[in-house]
């Protein structure tokens, strides 16, 4: 290839939601893209049409994320994961969210800025619900982690960290005057969130057959 070539290849990123692979061993072990990690004193999350991350907002109270936050590639939170939460909470009239699979990823590691790409081994996960959509939380560790990489099961962490991931889920969208209706349904095992994203690969697939 020419270098002229070369130059023109290099203008181009993937789409970390569609131009990334999610791994051949999903969904043991997944790739992911990182939005935010604990240093983040403001909410990042990625522009569905550029890719590129963008500044949601300001955290408006003291709590912060308490560990590495982003998602999953070629995942959606739509009908099938939708069905799931109905299926195992008696709820109805629950839609996906229509945004990609999201997963929090623990590891004993400091990685001081997200926008990067990382395998994890899902663990667990919640149940959430915000409002009447489905808004799983995927529980990971980060893969060969030199702590958290022994950890089959959400049973294996220590009580504090699951509810430190709980009490950031159940109050990172509150907002001064407005109440928000988001439970954590469930709390699930290593099984079940393989089902999880499972399914919202399935989604995926359905939503966005040509990519």
């Amino acid at each position: 290839m020419s270098k002229s070539k070369d130059a023109e290849c290099c203008r181009f990123r993937s789409h970390p939601w569609h131009g990334i692979d999610i791994g051949s061993s999903a969904p043991e072990v997944v790739m992911t893209f990182v939005e935010m990690v604990p240093t983040d004193t403001v909410k990042y999350e990625m522009d569905k049409v550029s890719g590129y991350l963008k500044l949601d907002r300001p955290q408006r109270y003291s709590n912060v994320v308490p560990a590495l936050y982003g998602f999953i590639p070629r995942t959606l939170t739509g009908e099938e994961v939708a069905e799931r939460t109905m299926e195992k909470t008696g709820l109805t009239g629950i839609r996906g969210d229509g945004d990609a699979m999201d997963i929090c990823i623990l590891t004993e590691k400091d990685i001081t800025h997200g926008d990067i790409l990382v395998q994890a081994r899902p663990i667990g996960g919640f149940r959430m619900i915000d409002g009447t959509e489905a808004d799983d939380k995927i529980i990971a560790v980060l893969h060969n982690d030199a702590v958290y990489g022994e950890y089959a099961d959400i049973k294996d962490c220590p009580p504090i960290a699951i509810e430190r991931l709980k009490h950031y889920f159940l109050t990172y969208k509150d907002i001064p005057g407005e109440k928000r209706r988001v439970s954590i349904d469930e709390m699930y095992d290593a099984n079940e969130a393989r089902e999880v994203i499972k399914r919202s690969m399935n989604d995926y697939e359905r939503a966005f057959p040509w990519k």
